[in-house]
């Protein structure tokens, strides 16, 4: 982890973030990255020219601003939405949207129109060819490679499931994930009491030379040559980003407004990064923003699934990502929490805290069959696992104070032929009803 600090905080020194999951895992085991930084430049090359058949950055300033169109320029229209999940769930009387929700699908209506255009233009939703320039295909084949790796050592379940994916899909789904882990790690590995608002500005810094074609080291760049293939915008990364920031500066939500757009942050942008990998499948009759939808429904329910499970663990952190509100009319305050007793209003409170998670993976559930066909196992996998944790939780009789919820092995291994046999249903033929 220290190998991450240091290139976050000096990001033109020349020390890699290769080896930062061999120093979290393996007793601080760095590789040794020295043998890649002089072929750097040609790889850096290598990206930069297939991103110029794209796009036309500015060079003018190593750490120039990006700019992105807001959704209002954009001529989307916004008749006709479907309805946002936890504006049911958080207010049954049928409330309109909150401001949070609203922001959330600004956003995923900006990610759908990106794949719509790119429809629209007649451009195959596979990815494009490499433009191969001599020395670099080895060096990118050996980035990608080494996402896989770090993917199956944390994600061995989810990596399994990409295994059946296209070649070129899984490298891309292993490259974002490995993003998202290092972002992740920044705030909540090892060395997270030394990151600062500024540490992570430089992240935000780098994230943008990533994505104009420079990267800053060898995983950065499998990521850097993903998004020259796949319709990828950079706001769900940057909002990842700003989720991170979130978890320095607040220890406490006061309403579920608040807590979904931080769930949003830091793991809705997940699902809004891979559809564009994953792709939709060619016969589905969905509309391509319910696709999206569901898959940042699925994130949120990760979320709220994890901070379900971590309750004990968080309070030992002077943290409690749950509802102030909801625990006040629960007749719960943050005092029984680090008292860490089960009682009957902490059951009937944590009841009604899995019902909602419940309900987002239930939305979720009607994306995933949406999803190519070759896609769609690694996602049935992690959510039917996931969801499990909450009945865990449950058989814990709600003690998510000392006994940590987990989905054992044999469950995990009978998950897996339920997740494949769920991906072999096609989605539907049947257009959806237009609200």
């Amino acid at each position: 982890m220290s190998v991450a600090l240091l290139s976050v905080v000096s990001p033109n020194s020349e020390v890699s973030n290769f080896g930062v999951f061999e120093s979290s895992r393996e007793g601080n085991r760095v590789s040794d990255s020295s043998k890649f930084i002089a072929r750097y430049k040609s790889l850096i090359c290598h990206v930069a020219l297939k991103k110029s058949k794209k796009q036309s950055w500015n060079y003018g300033s190593f750490y120039a601003d990006s700019s992105y169109p807001s959704l209002d320029g954009s001529g989307l229209e916004k008749k006709g939405k479907f309805p946002l999940l936890s504006n049911v769930v958080a207010n049954p009387a049928g409330e309109m949207a909150v401001s949070s929700e609203q922001k959330v699908y600004d956003v995923v209506l900006k990610q759908a129109a990106l794949v719509k255009k790119q429809l629209k233009t007649g451009e195959d939703y596979e990815v494009k060819p490499d433009i191969v320039l001599p020395g670099t295909l080895s060096l990118m084949t050996e980035a990608y490679d080494r996402c896989g790796e770090i993917c199956a050592e944390y994600a061995k379940t989810f990596y399994l499931g990409t295994l059946l994916m296209t070649a070129e899909r899984r490298r891309a789904i292993w490259a974002i994930y490995v993003w998202c882990r290092r972002t992740d790690e920044l705030v909540d590995g090892h060395n997270a009491s030394h990151i600062t608002p500024t540490a992570l500005d430089r992240w935000e810094l780098r994230l943008e030379d990533l994505f104009r074609g420079r990267p800053f080291d060898m995983l950065d760049a499998a990521l850097s040559d993903t998004v020259t293939k796949f319709p990828v915008d950079i706001q769900p990364f940057k909002d990842m980003i700003e989720g991170m920031r979130m978890d320095l500066k607040k220890s406490r939500y006061m309403n579920f407004d608040e807590l979904y757009l931080y769930c949003y942050y830091v793991a809705g942008t997940v699902g809004l990064m891979s559809v564009p990998v994953m792709g939709i499948a060619p016969e589905s009759q969905a509309t391509t923003e319910s696709v999206y939808n569901a898959a940042l429904a699925l994130g949120i329910a990760n979320q709220l699934t994890n901070i379900l499970r971590d309750v004990g663990e968080d309070a030992r952190r002077g943290r409690v990502y749950l509802p102030q509100d909801e625990l006040a009319q629960a007749g719960l305050s943050d005092e029984d929490i680090f008292a860490g007793k089960v009682t009957d209003k902490w059951r009937s409170f944590m009841k009604n805290q899995i019902n909602r998670a419940r309900k987002f993976f239930n939305e979720a559930e009607k994306g995933v069959t949406e999803l190519s066909a070759a896609s769609r196992w690694p996602v049935w996998a992690s959510l039917l696992l996931y969801r499990q944790i909450l009945d865990e939780i449950e058989a814990n009789d709600y003690n998510n104070f000392t006994r940590r919820a987990f989905v054992s092995k044999p469950k995990k291994i009978i998950a897996l032929p339920i997740a494949y046999a769920k991906c072999l249903v096609s989605p539907s033929r049947t257009p959806p009803v237009k609200l």
